[in-house]
Protein backbone atom coordinates (compact mmCIF):
# COMPACT_ATOMS: atom_id res chain seq x y z
CA UNK A 1 0.00 0.00 0.00
CA UNK A 2 1.45 3.32 -1.07
CA UNK A 3 0.53 6.64 0.37
CA UNK A 4 -1.28 9.13 -1.73
CA UNK A 5 1.29 11.70 -3.00
CA UNK A 6 -1.26 14.49 -2.73
CA UNK A 7 -1.83 13.85 0.98
CA UNK A 8 1.91 13.77 1.58
CA UNK A 9 2.42 17.09 -0.18
CA UNK A 10 -0.55 18.56 1.70
CA UNK A 11 0.93 17.54 5.05
CA UNK A 12 4.30 19.04 4.12
CA UNK A 13 2.66 22.30 3.05
CA UNK A 14 0.63 22.48 6.27
CA UNK A 15 3.71 21.94 8.42
CA UNK A 16 5.62 24.66 6.53
CA UNK A 17 2.69 27.05 6.92
CA UNK A 18 2.43 26.44 10.67
CA UNK A 19 6.20 27.03 11.06
CA UNK A 20 5.90 30.35 9.21
CA UNK A 21 3.01 31.43 11.41
CA UNK A 22 5.01 30.69 14.55
CA UNK A 23 7.97 32.69 13.25
CA UNK A 24 5.77 35.66 12.28
CA UNK A 25 4.03 35.71 15.67
CA UNK A 26 7.34 35.82 17.50
CA UNK A 27 8.69 38.63 15.30
CA UNK A 28 5.64 40.91 15.39
CA UNK A 29 5.41 43.40 18.19
CA UNK A 30 2.19 44.76 19.55
CA UNK A 31 0.56 47.81 18.02
CA UNK A 32 0.87 49.79 21.23
CA UNK A 33 4.58 49.03 21.42
CA UNK A 34 5.09 50.17 17.85
CA UNK A 35 3.16 53.38 18.44
CA UNK A 36 5.13 54.05 21.62
CA UNK A 37 8.41 53.53 19.78
CA UNK A 38 7.47 55.91 16.97
CA UNK A 39 6.20 58.62 19.32
CA UNK A 40 9.28 58.32 21.52
CA UNK A 41 11.57 58.76 18.53
CA UNK A 42 9.75 61.90 17.45
CA UNK A 43 9.56 63.48 20.90
CA UNK A 44 13.16 62.70 21.79
CA UNK A 45 14.51 64.23 18.57
CA UNK A 46 12.53 67.42 19.17
CA UNK A 47 13.62 67.57 22.82
CA UNK A 48 17.30 67.07 21.99
CA UNK A 49 17.17 69.72 19.28
CA UNK A 50 15.49 72.20 21.60
CA UNK A 51 17.97 71.58 24.42
CA UNK A 52 20.93 72.01 22.07
CA UNK A 53 19.41 75.26 20.79
CA UNK A 54 18.81 76.50 24.32
CA UNK A 55 22.39 75.75 25.39
CA UNK A 56 23.85 77.42 22.30
CA UNK A 57 21.57 80.45 22.79
CA UNK A 58 22.72 80.78 26.37
CA UNK A 59 26.36 80.49 25.31
CA UNK A 60 26.25 82.96 22.43
CA UNK A 61 23.52 85.30 23.74
CA UNK A 62 21.24 84.96 20.70
CA UNK A 63 18.19 84.22 22.83
CA UNK A 64 15.32 82.91 20.70
CA UNK A 65 16.96 82.22 17.34
CA UNK A 66 18.98 79.08 17.90
CA UNK A 67 16.18 77.51 19.94
CA UNK A 68 13.81 78.05 17.03
CA UNK A 69 16.29 76.76 14.45
CA UNK A 70 17.24 73.64 16.41
CA UNK A 71 13.59 72.99 17.28
CA UNK A 72 12.78 72.72 13.59
CA UNK A 73 15.90 70.66 12.95
CA UNK A 74 14.71 68.30 15.70
CA UNK A 75 11.26 68.09 14.12
CA UNK A 76 12.75 67.23 10.73
CA UNK A 77 15.10 64.65 12.27
CA UNK A 78 12.25 63.12 14.28
CA UNK A 79 9.97 62.81 11.27
CA UNK A 80 12.81 61.23 9.29
CA UNK A 81 13.41 58.70 12.08
CA UNK A 82 9.71 57.86 12.27
CA UNK A 83 9.54 57.28 8.51
CA UNK A 84 12.60 55.01 8.59
CA UNK A 85 11.25 53.02 11.53
CA UNK A 86 7.83 52.65 9.92
CA UNK A 87 9.44 51.34 6.73
CA UNK A 88 11.46 48.84 8.76
CA UNK A 89 8.33 47.69 10.60
CA UNK A 90 6.60 46.94 7.31
CA UNK A 91 9.35 44.59 6.16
Amino acid sequence: MTKDPFKTRLQIAKSKLSKKKLQNNSQNSSSIGSAFKLSTELVSAVAVGTIIGFLLDKTFGTKPWLIIIFFFVGVIAGITNVIKSAKNMQK
